[in-house]
């Protein structure tokens, strides 16, 4: 099995820049999701919900942290995916690697 190690290569270098973007994107959302979480909860408090409990469902039951999560999961998806075909783009190279060391070695058994 021959490894094309440019294609591989490129696209490391053409989608390293997708994965940074993508994972940046999950982990803001992930920290945006507290934030969304206590103004929905202030909001609540100020539509006369009282207890913390009853402010904690409302906020988990909004529309707007619904589409956050929404998002979230869009954002955690693509950066996954990326990262998979990333490290199989890094499993290619090291069986590149594995062939060349090999190739070495036979070529060594030749001239002994």
């Amino acid at each position: 099995m021959a490894v094309d190690i440019e294609k591989v290569m490129a696209y490391i270098r053409d989608n390293a820049k997708a994965y940074s973007e993508a994972k940046s994107e999950r982990v803001y959302l992930e920290q945006f999701r507290k934030s969304k979480k206590a103004l929905l909860m202030i909001e609540a408090e100020k539509a006369g919900i009282k207890t913390g409990q009853e402010r904690e469902s409302y906020a988990y039951a909004h529309h707007e942290y619904s589409q956050l999560l929404t998002g979230l999961q869009i954002a955690v998806e693509r950066e996954e995916y990326l990262s998979l075909m990333i490290k199989g783009c890094w499993a290619k190279i090291d069986l590149y690697r594995t062939e060349c060391a090999n190739n070495r070695n036979e070529q060594k058994g030749y001239s002994a």
